[in-house]
């Protein structure tokens, strides 16, 4: 006889709150039917193993099938009783599993899902649904529950010769894509792959006469025993490949992995891999997937992972892990911190036991590895602590040191005078080679920082290691970069200087913000005549501001650069001897009446100074205007002669192009006239 009855909810309109707003994505449904149905066949192994059921458990699996509108569900666990269906159906959100546990908690750790909530998803993407079971109970009778998408319900006595339970899924009008082979073939492979019972959906298929048809061999869908439910020992090196291939089959061999075991105080397994990264960019987030008990729940661990290690790849698994009601997003609370925090011991551990017993493969694998340790290192304190040991700073000569080994390398001979250690650096081989060869020269070491996130590695370094500083090799000269004595004295006088600087300064490029100023200092006769150096702080600030937002103004700030003038190099004392020969005739007569026009600016100015401003007449607020007027025309003069003179004087021009090559500044146009201007001077010379 079938009874009537409404579902033991406190709202009328629960459907449509389940319709739309309990989970995120419709396609969940399934995996909470599939994961039911996972329960109710462990239910059975469990009562089976402590004797409690009788016969034969038979064939176990799962089976998904699709006829006409329906999508159906099958297993061949415990089934229902019609007082179980009332229990656990009819009262939304009451939990079988809860109970089942609570009785069995020391033989069910395989348990993944509950009955309640998870079931009626089912309504998101069906129009009615029916639940055909027979309880494994001796004598149970088998029922039939079915369900229009409203609180009332039918139940009745059926006929049924197998215990379990079908679910009977009518699919409504705006979902038939779930009666698509390949949808549920696509769902089944996204979240049911690793369950640990046998998953069949339709036959297996082969090529026959132009066309795939079925065989008789079932088509099961799920790895019942993948890697990482597996004990470490009892796995091979290929067995790790082969899964990882299976994760990402287009990806490259990864460097390496930890495979996670942990029983106390949470429950979790996982394999972690270090993917290869092909270049700095090469950031691949959402890869590690989490599972709770074999369930796929999400590849968006941020939560639970660290995010410096969201970059690796992988599988985690733990049934400890809080979900909300659609397992969807994990919930922050004690144990998810401790899981976090463990794990970033696990691969620290990890880490450091591979650089101590093969130093030669992890300094191999530091090139790949670096960006991951280094992400850690800037976002995680107790990492860094870890990872000192055991990460790298590499030379240009591609030798590789330890913190503490550098250190001691260049601490002696690369301390300036103040006991302040320097480690130069450069971010590019090619580009800064003659800085670094300079460098070298001295017996300096230069370290090479080209990653992505060098920059910023430097800055945390310099906060951690005592009285050090990081400079780029093109920062400076090289006897300022580690000043080790007083600055050299520059023996030109200030008209000496004016005319250096005016003369270089109208032969500069005109570069998209870029700025250049000229700096005079005495470098010895063997140095080179001109260099081109950056300030430190403001490059590694533009540098900085590329990959952090707050940091956007100093993107906009053009780049400043020195020419340095090496006063004591002969090629530019002859430029001074030449200009002297060249244009003393015109040019000191209006350098005399430049000199005597600012000493009057200088006495109008003094005068005034001593004056209210009220007290400052009209005529004396002209006379200053009208001899700043007389200074401007006279310095155009001035700047007109320099202007001529530079751009007559090839030595001047070959100079600066030299300083702008060898920081690859030279480019187009400007770079075709220094080539042909240098044959132009070799020409001549012959």
């Amino acid at each position: 006889m079938a009874t009537q009855g409404n579902i033991g909810v406190t709202s009328e309109n629960i459907f449509p709150v389940i319709k739309k707003f309990l989970y995120s994505d419709h396609e969940i449904f399934l995996r909470e039917l599939v994961s039911n149905a996972i329960d109710a066949t462990q239910k059975l192994k469990t009562l089976a193993s402590v004797g409690e059921t009788k016969g034969e458990l038979g064939d176990l699996s799962v089976h998904i099938s699709i006829e006409d509108d329906k999508l159906i569900i099958s297993d061949r666990g415990i089934g229902m009783t019609a007082e179980e269906i009332d229990k656990y159906i009819n009262q939304i959100a009451f939990s079988g599993a809860e109970e089942f546990v609570e009785k069995y908690k020391n033989d069910v750790n395989t348990m993944i899902g509950h009955f309640g909530l998870g079931f009626y998803s089912s309504f998101m993407v069906a129009r009615k649904v029916e639940i055909v079971t027979k309880s494994y109970k001796e004598g149970a009778v088998p029922m039939k529950w079915s369900c229009e998408g409203s609180p009332a319900y039918e139940l009745a006595e059926t006929e049924k010769e197998e215990r379990g339970t079908d679910i009977i899924l009518h699919i409504d009008d705006d979902n038939k894509d779930f009666l698509e082979k390949t949808k549920i073939t696509s769902l089944l492979t996204k979240y049911c792959r690793f369950l640990p019972v046998p998953i069949i959906f339709g036959k297996k298929q082969e090529w026959k006469d132009g066309k795939y048809v079925d065989t008789d061999e079932d088509n099961q869908i799920n790895d019942t025993q993948p890697a990482w439910v597996r004990k470490p020992g009892d796995l091979k090196e290929e067995d790790y490949l082969k899964f990882y291939q299976d994760l990402y089959p287009m990806s490259d061999e990864p460097l390496f992995w930890i495979h996670l075991n942990v029983d106390y105080p949470f429950h979790l397994t996982g394999i972690l891999y270090f993917p290869r990264i092909k270049s700095n960019l090469d950031f691949h987030r959402n890869k590690i997937q989490l599972y709770c008990n074999q369930v796929f729940v999400t590849d968006s661990v941020e939560g639970i992972v660290p995010e410096f290690l969201t970059l690796l790849h992988g599988v985690l698994d733990s049934p400890d892990i809080p979900l909300n009601v659609s397992r969807s997003y994990l919930q922050s609370d004690q144990n998810v911190k401790k899981i976090s925090t463990h794990i970033t011991k696990k691969v620290a551990d990890r880490l450091e036991e591979i650089f101590k017993s093969d130093r030669p493969q992890f300094e191999k694998k530091w090139d790949n590895l670096k960006l991951f340790i280094q992400y850690g290192m800037l976002s995680d304190d107790k990492f860094y602590d870890r990872a000192a040991k055991f990460s790298f700073l590499k030379d240009v000569d591609d030798t590789y040191f330890t913190q503490d080994e550098y250190r001691k390398l260049v601490q002696e001979n690369q301390t300036d005078k103040d006991g302040t250690t320097i480690y130069l650096y450069t971010t590019s081989r090619n580009d800064q080679y003659s800085y670094i060869q300079v460098a070298k020269e001295k017996g300096y070491s230069v370290l090479l920082m080209d990653g992505q996130l060098d920059v910023h590695v430097i800055s945390r370094l310099e906060q951690k290691l005592e009285k050090t500083r990081f400079v780029r090799v093109d920062g400076d000269t090289i006897d300022n970069l580690i000043r080790k004595t007083d600055q050299n004295t520059v023996h030109l006088d200030d008209a000496q200087q004016t005319t250096l600087r005016e003369i270089f300064k109208r032969r500069f490029p005109t570069l998209e913000k870029t700025e250049f100023q000229v700096t005079f200092e005495a470098l010895g006769q063997q140095a080179n005549p001109v260099m081109l150096t950056q300030s430190e702080y403001m490059r590694r600030m533009r540098e900085m501001s590329t990959m952090q937002p707050g940091m956007s103004i100093y993107g906009d700030i053009p780049d400043s650069y020195n020419l340095v003038l090496n006063t004591d190099h002969p090629l530019l004392k002859n430029i001074l001897a030449d200009e002297e020969k060249t244009c003393a005739g015109e040019l000191n007569p209006i350098l005399a009446d430049i000199k005597g026009w600012e000493a009057r600016r200088t006495d109008l100015r003094e005068a005034q100074n001593k004056k209210k401003p009220e007290e400052i007449t009209p005529a004396e607020t002209a006379d200053l205007t009208d001899t700043n007027k007389k200074l401007d025309e006279l310095q155009e003069q001035r700047d007109r002669i320099f202007s001529a003179y530079a751009a007559e004087n090839p030595i001047v021009g070959q100079l600066i192009d030299l300083a702008l090559l060898g920081n690859g500044l030279l480019k187009g146009e400007p770079l075709s006239r220094f080539i042909r201007r240098s044959v132009d001077i070799l020409s001549v010379k012959e």
